[in-house]
Protein backbone atom coordinates (compact mmCIF):
# COMPACT_ATOMS: atom_id res chain seq x y z
CA UNK A 1 0.00 0.00 0.00
CA UNK A 2 1.26 3.61 -0.75
CA UNK A 3 1.38 5.89 2.18
CA UNK A 4 -1.29 8.07 0.58
CA UNK A 5 -3.56 5.39 0.17
CA UNK A 6 -3.40 4.51 4.18
CA UNK A 7 -3.80 8.13 5.10
CA UNK A 8 -6.50 8.66 3.11
CA UNK A 9 -8.44 5.69 2.29
CA UNK A 10 -7.44 3.15 4.97
CA UNK A 11 -10.24 1.65 7.21
CA UNK A 12 -12.78 4.45 6.53
CA UNK A 13 -15.91 2.85 5.20
CA UNK A 14 -17.68 6.23 4.37
CA UNK A 15 -20.94 4.20 3.43
CA UNK A 16 -21.27 3.46 7.24
CA UNK A 17 -21.55 7.51 7.95
CA UNK A 18 -23.36 8.95 5.49
CA UNK A 19 -20.57 9.24 3.12
CA UNK A 20 -19.19 11.91 4.95
CA UNK A 21 -15.62 12.70 4.01
CA UNK A 22 -13.93 13.27 7.24
CA UNK A 23 -15.11 10.20 9.31
CA UNK A 24 -17.19 11.38 12.64
CA UNK A 25 -16.07 11.36 16.23
CA UNK A 26 -18.25 8.31 17.71
CA UNK A 27 -18.02 10.19 21.29
CA UNK A 28 -19.23 7.32 22.94
CA UNK A 29 -19.04 4.94 26.05
CA UNK A 30 -21.17 2.13 25.27
CA UNK A 31 -22.60 -0.04 22.65
CA UNK A 32 -25.76 -1.95 22.36
CA UNK A 33 -26.89 -4.80 20.58
CA UNK A 34 -30.19 -6.26 18.61
CA UNK A 35 -30.03 -9.64 20.10
CA UNK A 36 -28.57 -11.43 22.45
CA UNK A 37 -26.16 -13.18 20.15
CA UNK A 38 -25.10 -10.29 18.95
CA UNK A 39 -23.73 -8.95 22.71
CA UNK A 40 -22.53 -12.57 23.24
CA UNK A 41 -20.39 -12.52 20.26
CA UNK A 42 -18.74 -9.26 20.91
CA UNK A 43 -17.72 -9.89 24.69
CA UNK A 44 -15.51 -12.89 22.94
CA UNK A 45 -13.55 -10.28 20.69
CA UNK A 46 -13.29 -7.04 22.37
CA UNK A 47 -10.00 -6.25 20.09
CA UNK A 48 -12.44 -6.27 16.85
CA UNK A 49 -15.73 -5.83 18.28
CA UNK A 50 -17.19 -2.75 19.27
CA UNK A 51 -18.76 -3.59 22.89
CA UNK A 52 -17.30 -0.86 25.49
CA UNK A 53 -14.97 1.94 24.18
CA UNK A 54 -12.22 1.35 26.73
CA UNK A 55 -11.47 -1.79 24.17
CA UNK A 56 -12.35 -0.74 21.25
CA UNK A 57 -14.21 2.44 19.02
CA UNK A 58 -14.69 2.85 15.70
CA UNK A 59 -12.50 6.70 15.58
CA UNK A 60 -9.98 4.66 17.44
CA UNK A 61 -10.08 1.69 14.98
CA UNK A 62 -9.50 3.54 11.57
CA UNK A 63 -6.35 5.27 13.19
CA UNK A 64 -5.56 1.60 14.35
CA UNK A 65 -5.96 0.62 10.74
CA UNK A 66 -3.54 3.40 9.28
CA UNK A 67 -0.15 3.20 12.03
CA UNK A 68 0.10 -0.23 11.97
CA UNK A 69 -0.13 -0.20 7.86
CA UNK A 70 2.55 2.37 8.00
CA UNK A 71 4.75 0.71 10.32
CA UNK A 72 4.23 -2.88 8.69
CA UNK A 73 3.22 -4.87 11.42
CA UNK A 74 -0.46 -6.71 11.74
CA UNK A 75 -2.55 -3.85 14.29
CA UNK A 76 -1.49 -1.69 16.22
CA UNK A 77 -2.68 -0.39 20.09
CA UNK A 78 -3.70 3.01 21.05
CA UNK A 79 -2.93 4.51 24.03
CA UNK A 80 -3.30 7.64 26.14
CA UNK A 81 0.30 8.93 26.55
CA UNK A 82 3.44 7.60 24.80
CA UNK A 83 4.70 6.39 28.69
CA UNK A 84 1.56 4.46 28.55
CA UNK A 85 2.62 2.61 25.37
CA UNK A 86 5.95 2.43 27.00
CA UNK A 87 5.15 0.70 30.00
CA UNK A 88 2.62 -1.25 28.85
CA UNK A 89 5.11 -2.87 26.11
CA UNK A 90 7.91 -3.34 29.55
CA UNK A 91 5.07 -5.11 31.24
CA UNK A 92 4.23 -7.20 28.41
CA UNK A 93 7.54 -8.83 28.08
CA UNK A 94 8.81 -9.08 31.67
CA UNK A 95 7.86 -10.30 34.92
CA UNK A 96 9.20 -10.38 38.60
CA UNK A 97 12.49 -11.82 38.37
CA UNK A 98 13.75 -10.84 34.50
CA UNK A 99 16.20 -8.75 33.10
CA UNK A 100 15.85 -5.61 30.42
CA UNK A 101 18.66 -4.39 28.59
CA UNK A 102 17.94 -0.40 27.34
CA UNK A 103 20.35 2.05 26.06
CA UNK A 104 21.86 4.58 27.73
CA UNK A 105 20.11 8.21 28.33
CA UNK A 106 16.65 6.69 26.92
CA UNK A 107 12.95 9.00 27.18
CA UNK A 108 13.56 10.22 30.95
CA UNK A 109 10.37 8.56 31.68
CA UNK A 110 11.54 4.94 30.17
CA UNK A 111 14.45 5.59 32.52
CA UNK A 112 12.05 6.27 35.44
CA UNK A 113 10.14 3.25 34.91
CA UNK A 114 13.13 0.96 34.49
CA UNK A 115 14.99 2.66 37.25
CA UNK A 116 12.36 3.44 40.10
CA UNK A 117 9.04 1.39 39.10
CA UNK A 118 10.12 -2.14 37.85
CA UNK A 119 12.92 -2.82 40.44
CA UNK A 120 9.76 -2.23 43.26
CA UNK A 121 8.63 -5.77 41.47
CA UNK A 122 11.57 -7.50 41.04
CA UNK A 123 12.70 -6.42 37.54
CA UNK A 124 16.11 -5.17 36.93
CA UNK A 125 17.99 -3.28 33.99
CA UNK A 126 21.28 -2.66 32.84
CA UNK A 127 22.21 -0.09 30.81
CA UNK A 128 24.48 0.20 27.57
CA UNK A 129 26.25 2.14 25.07
CA UNK A 130 23.49 0.94 22.55
CA UNK A 131 26.30 2.34 19.74
CA UNK A 132 27.73 -1.18 19.74
CA UNK A 133 26.20 -4.19 19.31
CA UNK A 134 28.36 -6.28 21.35
CA UNK A 135 27.68 -4.18 24.44
CA UNK A 136 23.86 -6.12 24.46
CA UNK A 137 25.25 -9.45 23.72
CA UNK A 138 27.71 -9.39 26.72
CA UNK A 139 24.76 -7.41 29.16
CA UNK A 140 22.57 -10.76 28.18
CA UNK A 141 22.04 -12.62 31.58
CA UNK A 142 20.15 -15.99 31.69
CA UNK A 143 16.75 -13.80 32.38
CA UNK A 144 16.92 -11.24 29.94
CA UNK A 145 13.68 -10.81 28.31
CA UNK A 146 13.52 -7.43 27.05
CA UNK A 147 15.67 -5.24 25.09
CA UNK A 148 14.76 -1.42 25.21
CA UNK A 149 16.15 0.44 22.14
CA UNK A 150 15.98 3.34 21.22
CA UNK A 151 17.34 4.88 17.89
CA UNK A 152 18.13 7.65 17.18
CA UNK A 153 17.87 8.88 21.15
CA UNK A 154 16.26 12.45 21.70
CA UNK A 155 19.60 14.50 23.38
CA UNK A 156 23.07 12.78 21.76
CA UNK A 157 20.66 11.19 18.97
CA UNK A 158 22.78 7.76 19.19
CA UNK A 159 21.57 5.15 17.03
CA UNK A 160 21.74 1.52 17.35
CA UNK A 161 22.40 -1.17 14.95
CA UNK A 162 18.96 -2.56 15.01
CA UNK A 163 18.87 -5.54 12.10
CA UNK A 164 22.23 -6.31 13.91
CA UNK A 165 20.59 -6.72 17.34
CA UNK A 166 17.65 -7.92 16.59
CA UNK A 167 19.16 -10.94 15.07
CA UNK A 168 21.00 -11.41 17.76
CA UNK A 169 17.81 -10.97 20.03
CA UNK A 170 16.11 -13.46 17.96
CA UNK A 171 18.53 -16.18 18.83
CA UNK A 172 18.16 -15.84 22.44
CA UNK A 173 14.35 -15.38 22.45
CA UNK A 174 14.85 -11.75 23.31
CA UNK A 175 11.70 -9.50 22.77
CA UNK A 176 13.01 -6.07 21.32
CA UNK A 177 11.07 -2.73 21.69
CA UNK A 178 12.25 0.03 20.75
CA UNK A 179 10.78 3.56 20.46
CA UNK A 180 10.28 5.02 16.96
CA UNK A 181 9.07 8.60 17.55
CA UNK A 182 11.97 10.25 16.09
CA UNK A 183 11.69 8.87 12.87
CA UNK A 184 8.16 7.99 12.72
CA UNK A 185 6.92 5.07 10.33
CA UNK A 186 7.80 6.85 7.57
CA UNK A 187 11.76 7.53 8.12
CA UNK A 188 12.41 4.23 9.68
CA UNK A 189 10.63 1.06 9.59
CA UNK A 190 12.01 -0.70 12.34
CA UNK A 191 9.42 -3.48 12.58
CA UNK A 192 10.90 -4.39 8.84
CA UNK A 193 14.42 -4.18 10.96
CA UNK A 194 13.55 -6.89 13.03
CA UNK A 195 11.84 -5.07 16.07
CA UNK A 196 8.85 -6.94 17.37
CA UNK A 197 7.55 -3.69 19.40
CA UNK A 198 7.59 -0.57 17.90
CA UNK A 199 6.33 2.49 19.73
CA UNK A 200 5.72 5.91 19.13
CA UNK A 201 5.05 9.21 21.09
CA UNK A 202 2.10 10.01 18.84
CA UNK A 203 1.96 13.64 20.83
CA UNK A 204 4.87 14.72 18.19
CA UNK A 205 4.90 14.04 14.91
CA UNK A 206 1.61 11.73 14.24
CA UNK A 207 -0.69 14.04 15.80
CA UNK A 208 1.97 16.99 14.65
CA UNK A 209 -0.34 19.89 16.49
CA UNK A 210 0.80 19.77 19.83
CA UNK A 211 -3.02 19.51 20.81
CA UNK A 212 -2.99 15.64 21.46
CA UNK A 213 -1.44 13.24 23.82
CA UNK A 214 -1.55 9.66 22.99
CA UNK A 215 0.84 6.98 21.92
CA UNK A 216 0.84 3.93 20.31
CA UNK A 217 2.20 -0.26 20.39
CA UNK A 218 2.44 -1.70 16.73
CA UNK A 219 3.23 -5.64 16.31
CA UNK A 220 2.12 -8.72 15.26
CA UNK A 221 -1.13 -9.61 16.36
CA UNK A 222 -0.10 -12.48 18.83
CA UNK A 223 1.88 -9.51 20.50
CA UNK A 224 -1.02 -7.03 20.02
CA UNK A 225 -3.37 -9.68 21.60
CA UNK A 226 -1.58 -10.55 24.45
CA UNK A 227 -0.91 -6.59 25.29
CA UNK A 228 -5.28 -6.14 24.53
CA UNK A 229 -6.41 -8.63 27.12
CA UNK A 230 -3.86 -8.16 29.86
CA UNK A 231 -1.99 -4.34 30.31
CA UNK A 232 -4.44 -2.24 27.72
CA UNK A 233 -7.67 -3.08 29.38
CA UNK A 234 -6.45 -3.87 32.74
CA UNK A 235 -4.92 -0.50 33.37
CA UNK A 236 -7.13 1.44 30.78
CA UNK A 237 -4.49 3.95 29.43
CA UNK A 238 -7.13 5.00 26.83
CA UNK A 239 -7.28 7.93 24.63
CA UNK A 240 -10.64 9.86 23.85
CA UNK A 241 -12.84 8.85 20.67
CA UNK A 242 -12.35 13.28 20.15
CA UNK A 243 -7.93 12.41 20.58
CA UNK A 244 -7.72 9.94 18.07
CA UNK A 245 -9.72 11.81 15.60
CA UNK A 246 -7.42 14.67 16.40
CA UNK A 247 -4.67 12.56 16.19
CA UNK A 248 -6.40 10.76 12.45
CA UNK A 249 -6.57 14.61 10.95
CA UNK A 250 -3.10 15.37 12.12
CA UNK A 251 -1.89 12.31 10.37
CA UNK A 252 -3.60 13.46 6.80
CA UNK A 253 -0.77 16.22 6.46
CA UNK A 254 2.21 13.72 8.26
CA UNK A 255 4.35 13.05 4.97
CA UNK A 256 4.29 17.36 4.04
CA UNK A 257 5.09 18.11 7.93
CA UNK A 258 7.96 15.67 8.65
CA UNK A 259 9.09 17.10 5.17
CA UNK A 260 9.69 20.47 6.16
CA UNK A 261 10.35 20.20 9.51
CA UNK A 262 13.48 17.60 8.30
CA UNK A 263 14.21 20.56 5.60
CA UNK A 264 13.99 23.23 7.66
CA UNK A 265 16.27 21.33 10.38
CA UNK A 266 18.87 20.67 7.51
CA UNK A 267 18.48 24.21 6.33
CA UNK A 268 19.35 25.34 9.85
CA UNK A 269 22.08 23.17 10.43
CA UNK A 270 23.93 24.32 7.48
CA UNK A 271 23.81 27.91 8.43
CA UNK A 272 25.19 26.51 12.05
CA UNK A 273 28.39 24.53 10.99
CA UNK A 274 29.67 27.36 9.27
CA UNK A 275 29.08 29.91 12.86
CA UNK A 276 32.06 30.70 14.28
CA UNK A 277 30.02 30.51 17.93
CA UNK A 278 29.05 26.80 17.30
CA UNK A 279 31.32 24.31 18.38
CA UNK A 280 29.65 21.21 17.33
CA UNK A 281 26.08 19.50 15.47
CA UNK A 282 24.78 16.75 16.54
CA UNK A 283 22.70 15.37 13.85
CA UNK A 284 22.38 11.73 12.87
CA UNK A 285 22.48 12.84 9.15
CA UNK A 286 25.22 15.11 9.64
CA UNK A 287 29.14 13.98 8.12
CA UNK A 288 30.67 14.37 11.75
CA UNK A 289 27.91 12.27 13.14
CA UNK A 290 30.49 9.08 14.22
CA UNK A 291 27.17 7.02 12.92
CA UNK A 292 26.54 8.56 9.76
CA UNK A 293 26.35 5.81 7.38
CA UNK A 294 24.66 3.58 10.12
CA UNK A 295 21.92 6.35 9.43
CA UNK A 296 21.91 6.25 6.11
CA UNK A 297 21.58 2.81 5.91
CA UNK A 298 18.74 2.13 7.76
CA UNK A 299 16.48 5.25 7.95
CA UNK A 300 15.33 7.47 4.98
CA UNK A 301 15.91 11.02 6.38
CA UNK A 302 17.09 12.57 9.59
CA UNK A 303 13.74 14.31 11.05
CA UNK A 304 13.48 17.70 12.61
CA UNK A 305 15.55 17.63 15.74
CA UNK A 306 19.04 18.31 16.59
CA UNK A 307 21.39 19.86 19.29
CA UNK A 308 24.81 21.83 19.43
CA UNK A 309 27.43 22.58 21.57
CA UNK A 310 27.75 26.21 21.67
CA UNK A 311 31.59 28.04 22.38
CA UNK A 312 31.09 28.57 25.63
CA UNK A 313 31.10 27.05 29.31
CA UNK A 314 29.21 30.22 31.04
CA UNK A 315 25.49 29.35 31.92
CA UNK A 316 24.76 32.82 32.12
CA UNK A 317 25.06 33.57 28.83
CA UNK A 318 23.59 30.11 27.05
CA UNK A 319 20.53 31.43 29.69
CA UNK A 320 20.63 34.93 27.76
CA UNK A 321 21.09 32.91 23.93
CA UNK A 322 17.70 30.97 25.24
CA UNK A 323 15.94 33.95 26.59
CA UNK A 324 17.00 36.20 23.26
CA UNK A 325 15.07 33.71 20.96
CA UNK A 326 11.86 35.17 19.62
CA UNK A 327 10.75 32.24 17.46
CA UNK A 328 11.66 29.24 19.74
CA UNK A 329 9.58 28.43 22.09
CA UNK A 330 11.05 27.44 25.42
CA UNK A 331 9.44 24.04 25.44
CA UNK A 332 9.77 20.18 26.26
CA UNK A 333 8.67 17.79 23.42
CA UNK A 334 8.63 18.16 19.83
CA UNK A 335 7.15 17.29 16.21
CA UNK A 336 4.02 19.93 16.44
CA UNK A 337 4.31 22.47 13.95
CA UNK A 338 5.79 25.24 16.42
CA UNK A 339 9.65 25.27 16.52
CA UNK A 340 11.34 24.84 20.17
CA UNK A 341 14.83 25.38 22.27
CA UNK A 342 15.62 23.32 24.80
CA UNK A 343 18.84 24.06 27.33
CA UNK A 344 20.39 21.20 29.07
CA UNK A 345 21.49 24.02 31.75
CA UNK A 346 17.62 24.08 32.82
CA UNK A 347 18.50 20.80 34.88
CA UNK A 348 20.43 20.78 37.55
CA UNK A 349 23.23 18.18 37.78
CA UNK A 350 22.41 16.84 34.33
CA UNK A 351 24.89 14.58 32.87
CA UNK A 352 24.66 17.26 29.62
CA UNK A 353 27.35 19.47 29.02
CA UNK A 354 26.49 23.19 30.24
CA UNK A 355 26.72 24.24 26.68
CA UNK A 356 24.19 21.62 24.94
CA UNK A 357 20.82 23.17 23.10
CA UNK A 358 18.55 20.81 21.67
CA UNK A 359 16.63 22.39 18.71
CA UNK A 360 13.36 21.27 17.11
CA UNK A 361 12.33 22.86 13.87
CA UNK A 362 9.06 23.30 13.35
CA UNK A 363 6.69 24.59 10.10
CA UNK A 364 7.62 28.02 9.74
CA UNK A 365 10.09 29.14 7.11
CA UNK A 366 14.07 28.63 7.39
CA UNK A 367 15.33 32.27 6.92
CA UNK A 368 13.10 33.26 9.53
CA UNK A 369 14.24 30.77 12.08
CA UNK A 370 18.34 31.67 10.82
CA UNK A 371 17.67 35.48 11.72
CA UNK A 372 16.57 34.64 14.92
CA UNK A 373 19.20 32.00 15.82
CA UNK A 374 21.74 34.63 14.69
CA UNK A 375 20.53 37.70 16.29
CA UNK A 376 20.53 35.27 19.71
CA UNK A 377 24.25 34.38 18.82
CA UNK A 378 25.00 37.86 19.90
CA UNK A 379 24.55 36.95 23.52
CA UNK A 380 27.59 34.59 23.29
Amino acid sequence: MDISYILNILGEERGNYFNAVAPPIIQTSNFAFNTVAEFRDATKDELHAHLYTRGNNPTTEIVRKKIAALEGTDDCLIFSSGAAAIAAAILHSVKSGDHVICVESPYSWTYYMLTQVFPLYGVTTTFVDGKSVENFENAIQPNTKLIFLESPNTFWLDLQDLAAICNMAKTKNIITAIDNSYCTPLYQQAHQLGVDLVIHTATKYLAGHSDVVSGVICANQEHINSIFKTEFMAFGAIPSPNDTWLLLRGMRTLPMRLEKSAGNAEKLINWLEQHPKVEKIIYPFHHSHPQFELAKKQMQRGSGLFAVLLKTQDKNKIEAFCNKLQRFLLAVSWGGYESLVFPACIKEGSDYPVNFVRFYAGLEEADVLIEDINQALSEI
